[in-house]
């Protein structure tokens, strides 16, 4: 489960920076801005499987949680907003 959080925060970052380049692109842009949001919610994901096993307590998951909510609304201002990326 660690290794999967880690995985998919990587490719987080990694799509971002794959997109970021090609942002005069928007429809490329978008999708690669869109699987940074996937992989995010995948975060989630296992987030919450590591919760309700009981393998974090609930103050660690809040704490991560929170954050990965920050990057979603993040991630979904640049997919809404493409043109202010330019």
């Amino acid at each position: 489960m660690t290794t999967q959080i880690r995985k998919s925060s990587r490719s987080v970052c990694s799509n971002i920076g794959e997109g970021y380049p090609k942002r005069l692109y928007e429809a490329h842009f978008v999708s690669k801005i869109s699987d940074s949001d996937m992989e995010n919610t995948e975060i989630q994901v296992w987030l919450d499987f590591a919760l309700a096993c009981e393998y974090i307590p609930k103050e660690i998951f809040n704490n991560f949680n929170k954050r990965s909510e920050e990057i979603g609304r993040l991630l979904n201002h640049m997919i809404q907003n493409p043109e202010k990326y330019k």
